[in-house]
């Protein structure tokens, strides 16, 4: 069963973010006190050059299958540290298509808007990640983003480490993620 593993959340620009006991998701602006919560781009890079578009990135999951995977390597990594808001395991959020509803919890619902582009500062907080975090595709020569996924809320409710995490497809055609 897919789940919420842990919740985390941070007030001031920075790349790790502490783990809560609960965070609260507010419909059309994000994580409750998060620095990326808003209408508009939160991205402290990104409103330098685009500070009028929608916010896309409210909310950041990453899957907990990835802290493995990079354990594997040599890299311990935890949750929030690599600036995600809600850290889960059992889903393969990375394979959702776009428009995908996640229900967590009893009552918020985020839907999926793309992938996290991952960033230079990834290296910054461990030497060398950033490079993990990239899979790059034999066939196509292009380049999978593994740093998890973004969202934005559709519903607000607060969300628990240890919270169900149920999938709604979108109808119609489905869509790969892209970054966003």
């Amino acid at each position: 069963m897919a789940q919420v593993t842990a919740v985390s959340s941070k007030e001031t620009y920075g790349f790790s973010k502490p783990n809560r006991t609960s965070i609260t998701l507010l419909a059309g602006l994000g994580v409750e006190g998060d620095v990326h919560a808003g209408v508009t781009i939160r991205h402290q890079f990104r409103m330098t050059y685009e500070p009028g578009l929608p916010n896309l990135r409210q909310v950041h999951l990453i899957h907990e299958e990835l802290f493995d995977e990079l354990a594997a390597k040599g890299f311990s990594v935890a949750a929030g540290q690599l600036g995600e808001n809600i850290s889960t395991r059992g889903i393969d959020l990375l394979g959702l298509p776009t428009g995908t509803l996640l229900r967590l919890g009893e009552e918020a619902v985020v839907q999926v808007t793309g992938l996290r582009n991952p960033c230079s500062k990834i290296n910054e907080f461990r030497a060398g990640l950033l490079q993990e975090v990239f899979e790059l595709e034999g066939e196509t020569g292009e380049f999978t983003f593994k740093s998890g996924i973004m969202g934005v809320v559709r519903r607000g409710g607060d969300v628990r480490p240890g919270d169900p995490v149920g999938v709604e497809l979108p109808s119609g055609p489905h869509h790969p993620l892209e970054r966003v």
